[in-house]
């Protein structure tokens, strides 16, 4: 067996590989017979064959190779027939595409089927019978029915024989386009008294090795004179005919005469030495010579028909002619799409110009009704490349996005260049798989929440959401509390968040005296591989619960001694006895303080003003009015529900302090020690100079003392924090109080003789008094200059009181 191989290869494209291979065989191989090893001549692992899923894309072709993978070898799958399959044309070849995936690649194999000599010359007609004047004149020529050999080349029809005759001889007359007629041609003149009769054989032989022949009978019947033949106007008629044209359509009209008369020159027209498919597509009319459609013609099919006429008088002499039909196409085919290999999924990261469908295109017409022009679908990020004739490649022309579109229906659209254009489309669904390529991002720039203090540890606060445009496991969010501090104490220990939900719950009972906001900062994180994550802030803001009642600052409530605020029996109406002063640790309305008059030796005498909390007479003092005033002052806040607090105010209305003395000394004291009081202030006046240093000593000791409470006050949990009511004026300038409060102590060396407090506020003056002091009292004056010293111990201030 002779076979050839012709192996081209072109690279185009990225990802497609466009090549060539070319086998030629004779026909009638049979079943499993090896083409050629493809995977040898395309310089491919057969590996890849397999890897590669390689198949054969036929087309139209029907099934006649098959792909063995494993072999990488081309096989015949059925018995080719090269007259089926090609007729007439040379060469005759198949033309098929070899499929591979993984990249996709695809290879064009053309196998060329030669000839071989299985089919024997035939005639259509095996008995010609002729009818010829004994008149007819040498030379005279009559047209034999050709045979017609399937095969071609060198095993197609080569030449005739005649039997051996006297009267006749062959001739081979060639037609311009190479094909043969035979002719009869009288070389002896006929006489039918001799023979009426006379029988031949025709022989028709191939030129194949060996040689396969056909012959034909032919009947010569001598008739009497009639000695002109019917002569055509022309050798060759040319026509043309369109593809679609209708059954009975007259295509053309021969002519032929006859120079006798009479009956012999009446002219028959017949087809005749023509191939039976032609036959039954054309007609002629036997009288005009009209030649017209019987069937109707395909453009694709066959271009043109050769189609022999005879002419014939009732004498028997005949004359022969040829009429050309071309056939002009018209567009009547749409181009078809083939989906050579296509891709379903592609991911979103993908590069441009990937390949994702491989696309062929045929259009049976011809000229620039062939002619093909594929678009796709406008504002997809795809496009057609073409990569050799009728093939292209579906390539992305861009970036993709799964969270603009999801999926593609990408429409490819194929139209010829005819006029009406035809054109045909298919549609492709293509989806785009996800990659994490997208954070999560959440739906405010921060958060600010709030909860009321005292809540309950687990008490949900709010909640914090994060949306992720990607899909399934990428867009899966999680929340996590990025580490931080609040205070020094770990945020942790104050919130919590929901991994799930990005709920945050309270950890722990807030306390707003404590701490009245925090920040800290939430994670989102998506589920993708790397996973993207995003934070925001989220500020929390503790509310304030009247939880705290009242502290009253002014007067200090001290469990052994007793004061008393001195009010002269002079005093006018609105003089200012003492001030309350209290404050309240909560904020807001639960700070605002009123103060109320809730018991009174005689209520009829002080009042208390309800936002400043400052006692003053509301009528003249008098000599009737008891010298032991007793006031209990109610502090309350404003809070729902609301706290109070309550002080005792002791006031003394005396003009001096031994009328006071007398009314706040404890009557149970000793006996002893009232009658030596004389005796003690006479002591004191002698030994001035030793009680000035003991005072100084004295004064001292407190000072310190003082100092050291007012740190321990300083450093205490409780906040100091003043309130001042509303439309409340400072005098002073310097605080909510009309004079400076200045407090002295003076002690002797033995307290259990005599320990008397004494006070000064401005004009004012207080007593501060033990019940169990006893002796001579002694008015202290303190120098200003003395007080005005910043860090005297004899001076304790309270701005802003």
């Amino acid at each position: 067996m002779e076979w050839r191989v012709l192996l081209l290869l072109s690279f185009v494209g990225l990802s497609s590989v466009v090549g060539q291979v070319s086998y030629s065989i004779p026909e009638e191989m049979p079943r499993g017979s090896l083409i050629g090893n493809i995977a040898q001549d395309l310089g491919l692992d057969r590996n890849r064959l397999t890897v590669g899923k390689a198949r054969i894309f036929t087309g139209d072709n029907a099934g006649y190779v098959e792909l063995d993978r494993e072999r990488g070898a081309l096989l015949i799958k059925e018995k080719i027939d090269r007259e089926a399959l090609c007729g007439q044309t040379t060469p005759c070849a198949l033309h098929f595409q070899v499929i591979l995936e993984n990249p996709m690649e695809f290879y064009t194999v053309v196998v060329e089927i030669t000839d071989i000599n299985d089919n024997p010359p035939q005639f259509e007609k095996s008995d010609m019978r002729f009818k010829i004047s004994e008149s007819a004149v040498i030379g005279a020529k009559f047209l034999l029915e050709r045979a017609i050999d399937p095969d071609v080349s060198i095993n197609g029809l080569q030449s005739y024989f005649l039997t051996k005759t006297d009267n006749f001889a062959l001739k081979l007359k060639e037609q311009p386009d190479g094909e043969k007629i035979v002719e009869m041609v009288l070389q002896k003149p006929l006489d039918r008294e001799k023979q009426e009769e006379i029988a031949l054989v025709l022989t028709a032989v191939d030129g194949g090795e060996p040689n396969l022949s056909g012959t034909a009978q032919i009947h010569v019947t001598v008739l009497d004179a009639n000695d002109n033949a019917p002569v055509f106007t022309k050798t060759v008629y040319k026509a043309t005919i369109i593809e679609n044209a209708s059954k009975g359509t007259v295509i053309t009209r021969v002519t032929a005469s006859d120079a006798d008369k009479g009956s012999n020159s009446r002219i028959m027209y017949s087809i005749s030495n023509t191939a039976a498919d032609v036959r039954d597509m054309f007609e002629i009319n036997e009288l005009n010579g009209d030649l017209i459609l019987k069937s109707t013609v395909d453009y694709e099919r066959a271009r043109n028909y050769q189609i022999h006429v005879q002419a014939s008088d009732e004498g028997g002499l005949t004359d022969s002619c040829k009429i050309t039909v071309e056939v002009t196409d018209v567009n009547d085919n749409k181009p078809v799409i083939n989906i050579m290999s296509q891709t379903n999924v592609i991911a979103e990261d993908s590069e441009p110009a990937t390949v994702v469908t491989m696309v062929n295109v045929q259009d049976a017409d011809s000229g620039e009704n062939g002619k093909i022009h594929c678009v796709v679908n406008e504002h997809i990020p795809f496009k057609l490349k073409p990569t050799s004739s009728n093939f292209f490649n579906l390539v992305t022309d861009g970036d993709l996005d799964r969270e603009r579109a999801s999926e593609y229906n990408i429409s490819v659209s194929c139209s010829d260049e005819g006029v009406p254009s035809l054109s045909s489309s298919v549609t492709l669904t293509l989806h785009i798989s996800d990659v994490n390529d997208n954070a999560p991002v959440f739906e405010r720039s921060s958060y600010e929440a709030s909860i009321v203090e005292n809540n309950t540890p687990g008490l949900s606060i709010f909640t914090v959401k994060a949306r992720d445009a990607d899909w399934n496991q990428n867009a899966r969010v999680s929340y996590i509390l990025e580490d931080s501090s609040v205070n020094g104490v770990p945020v942790s220990s104050y919130v919590s968040v929901s991994a799930d939900s990005g709920v945050i719950h309270a950890v722990r009972s807030f306390d707003y005296e404590q701490i009245k906001d925090f920040h800290f900062r939430v994670k989102a994180q998506d589920g993708g591989s790397p996973p993207l994550s995003s934070n925001v802030t989220v500020k929390v803001l503790i509310q304030d619960q009247n939880d705290n009642p009242p502290q009253v600052l002014y007067p200090v409530q001290t469990g052994g001694s007793l004061v008393a605020e001195m009010v002269p029996r002079s005093a006018d109406v609105g003089y200012l006895v003492t001030k309350v002063v209290a404050v309240d640790v909560d904020s807001g309305q639960n700070a605002w303080l009123s103060y109320k008059l809730q018991k009174a030796t005689d209520r009829a005498l002080f009042e208390v003003g309800s936002q400043n909390g400052e006692i003053r007479t509301i009528r003249q003092v008098t000599d009737k009015d008891a010298v032991k005033q007793r006031l209990s002052v109610i502090v309350e806040d404003n809070g729902q529900p609301s706290r109070s607090a309550t002080v005792v105010v002791n006031v003394a209305v005396a003009d001096s302090f031994p009328e006071v003395l007398s009314e706040f000394t404890d009557l149970s004291q000793d006996k002893e020690y009232n009658d030596n009081l004389t005796f003690y202030l006479v002591l004191a006046l002698a030994v001035v100079s030793f009680l000035f240093i003991t005072c100084l000593v004295v004064i001292i000791s407190v000072k310190i003392y003082r100092w050291r409470q007012s740190r321990i006050l300083y450093h205490s949990s409780l906040p100091v924090i003043p309130y001042y009511p509303p439309r409340y004026s400072d005098t002073l300038g310097t605080g909510t109080l009309q004079h400076v409060y200045n407090y002295e102590v003076c002690r002797t060396t033995d307290s259990r003789k005599s320990d008397c407090k004494l006070g000064r506020a401005g004009s004012q003056n207080v007593l501060i008094m033990e019940p169990g002091s006893t002796g001579t009292m002694q008015r202290m004056q303190t120098e200003k200059s003395i007080l005005d010293e910043p860090d005297s111990p004899l001076e304790v201030s309270y701005p802003n009181i």
